[in-house]
């Protein structure tokens, strides 16, 4: 069995996130277990073993491999790449910055676009119109000094910045919080949202990239945006803030993009920028 195809047997399997598929595929290589020895192991073993859980090991032990080949087909004409945190050329920037980063990402598009000079703009949710504008006019800025936006698509502020871009014809990384296909559409040509769509009537993998870290036909849980948002601040080199709640998601982000030694500029709309200012952060007035 083809590495490639095993990796992705473990992904589609329901109760098997991105970890595990890293710690299994790891465990396997340090044993020298060949996936179909793997595979021929029983549930108990799964559990005890390689600490999966109950249901996982069940669906493991049930899950038939033609399944997986024939998704394996499917996104492989699609042109869908699969790469794990175990893999060599699993993006560097994500480990560096995030100390648990998705053990499993689906790549559609440009994959060139991860070792360019990317940027972020990002704000909290509720962010007010003043908020907005900024978020578009610094996007604006970065594109025009040939910056690479990786931004997500399903959020007002999102949106904002996702659509500065296709304006000027600059490639974009977009995030997701869901699926490839969800987001995206059977065939993967719909632009991730509709504004998108008022500037390019589908999407382009020659120009863009797509990364998700879940289930192409996954759709959206609760905790998907903060994985989501973690992997928008990862693979940027220069993060610039709006607007970040005390707390939450965007403060955590700040705080390791700061560590990870990345670019971060924090606006003084933002009421905590001076804090964010001590710790090495430029101010954006």
């Amino acid at each position: 069995m083809q590495s490639r195809t095993f990796a992705l047997h473990l992904a589609m399997t329901p109760g098997i996130g991105g970890k595990s598929v890293t710690r299994i595929l790891t465990r396997n290589n340090l044993l020298g277990r060949s996936p179909e020895d793997f595979l021929g192991l029983s549930p108990e073993v799964y559990r005890e073993e390689y600490k999966l859980t109950t249901r996982a090991a069940s669906s493991l032990a049930t899950r038939q491999l033609k399944d997986t080949e024939a998704i394996e087909k499917r996104l492989a004409g699609l042109g869908v790449t699969l790469v794990t945190a175990a893999d060599a050329h699993y993006p560097t920037r994500i480990e560096q910055m995030d100390p648990d980063p998705p053990g499993v990402l689906f790549l559609y598009g440009n994959t060139k676009l991860l070792e360019a000079k990317t940027f972020c703009v990002l704000s909290s949710r509720n962010s007010f119109p003043a908020d907005l504008n900024q978020i578009e006019k610094l996007t604006e800025e970065a594109v025009l000094d040939g910056g690479i936006l990786v931004a997500g698509h399903d959020t007002p502020e999102y949106q904002r910045s996702a659509v500065v871009p296709l304006r000027w014809g600059s490639p974009r990384i977009l995030c997701l919080d869901r699926g490839l296909i969800k987001v995206l559409g059977e065939d993967l040509k719909d632009e991730a949202f509709r504004a998108a769509r008022l500037w390019r009537y589908q999407f382009d993998p020659h120009t863009d990239l797509v990364v998700s870290p879940f289930r192409p036909e996954a759709d959206f849980v609760g905790i998907n945006n903060k994985i989501r948002d973690r992997l928008v601040g990862s693979l940027a080199m220069t993060l610039s803030f709006v607007q970040i709640a005390e707390g939450g998601n965007m403060e955590r982000i700040a705080r390791l993009a700061l560590r990870a030694g990345r670019t971060v500029r924090v606006s003084d709309r933002s009421v905590g920028y001076r804090r964010f200012a001590e710790l090495g952060a430029g101010v954006i007035a």
